[in-house]
């Protein structure tokens, strides 16, 4: 604690180290050992205030601001992206109150904070992916109650949840659920993976990373270590599927393995797509890629 008070105090910042105090970094570094011994369990932490709102990030923040040290590199993405205001006003709390150096590549960074999406590139074993969730209980598509919902799980009852996707099925003649898609952790606990699309689940399941879940607003952490089984739920003849980008491609760099956001502009009625992995897409800016090139 000494040494970290006085890193702060000689870069001129009169906060304590990562912001939070000594105690509540403690607690977290508890909770986070139970919910890294129970993968894909909620356990309930004492969750702080903090100079952002509630729903913007609060819960992944503190999970970073409790694990963070000097000799970290931290990268912090919103939607895939390093220069959104939500990312931008993280990373320069986290910087004015560590002194931290911080990052736009993937592959530099020890600790990368996300809220919606998983980067791209494969990440490592000595990394951490730090995620903002709003809404961790998976369960409350089918049931209000935090109670009944407690108990659910406690008893590994999840028939409601699978009669929600059973009538998505009949309804629409899919399982219609875009990003939060509930997954099976270690053939035991129903999770919510957090608004992350589809197309990010594959990379949860059996990762060399280890993964961290801060829900500040509903006070729960839970967390993915490495080498989990993470399935997502699916019936034996509706098949869980990614976002399919078939025929399209991204109007900077030309990928088409990555996920793309829509853009339509109004004046022209053109719609084109971009990497929503902004590292991703300028890495391969960088490597002499296109539009019009071949991907690889």
């Amino acid at each position: 604690m000494a040494v970290e008070t006085t890193l702060a105090a000689t870069k001129g910042n009169l906060l304590n180290f990562a912001f939070v105090d000594e105690n509540t970094k403690r607690e977290i570094r508890r909770k986070l050992l139970k919910a890294v011994a129970i993968p894909g369990y909620q356990v309930p932490f004492a969750s702080r205030e903090l100079p952002i709102a509630r729903g913007w990030g609060t819960g992944g923040l503190q999970i970073t601001m409790a694990i963070i040290g000097p000799d970290d590199i931290l990268k912090v993405i919103d939607q895939g992206c390093d220069g959104v205001v939500n990312a931008v006003n993280l990373r320069n709390l986290l910087v004015k109150t560590t002194g931290v150096a911080t990052t736009y590549r993937t592959e530099e960074a020890t600790i990368i904070q996300t809220r919606h999406r998983i980067p791209e590139k494969a990440l490592r074993n000595d990394q951490i992916l730090v995620l903002q969730v709003p809404y961790p209980e998976p369960l409350r598509r089918v049931e209000p109650s935090e109670q009944v919902t407690r108990q659910m799980h406690g008893e590994n009852d999840y028939s409601l949840a699978w009669l929600d996707l059973y009538e998505r099925v009949v309804r629409w003649g899919e399982i219609t659920i875009g990003s939060q898609y509930p997954v099976l952790v270690n053939g035991r606990y129903i999770m919510s993976p957090s608004p992350i699309p589809r197309w990010d689940l594959p990379k949860l399941n059996m990762a060399e990373t280890l993964f961290l879940f801060g829900a500040g607003r509903e006070k729960r952490i839970y967390a993915l270590p490495p080498y989990t089984s993470v399935k997502p739920l699916e019936f034996e003849d509706y098949r869980f599927r990614v976002e399919d980008f078939s025929g399209k491609c991204c109007h900077r760099c030309g990928s088409t393995k990555s996920y793309l956001d829509e853009t339509y502009n109004a004046a022209g009625g053109e719609r084109f797509y971009t990497c929503s992995d902004s590292d991703f897409c300028d890495e391969r800016l960088r490597n002499g890629k296109g539009k019009g090139s071949a991907d690889a």
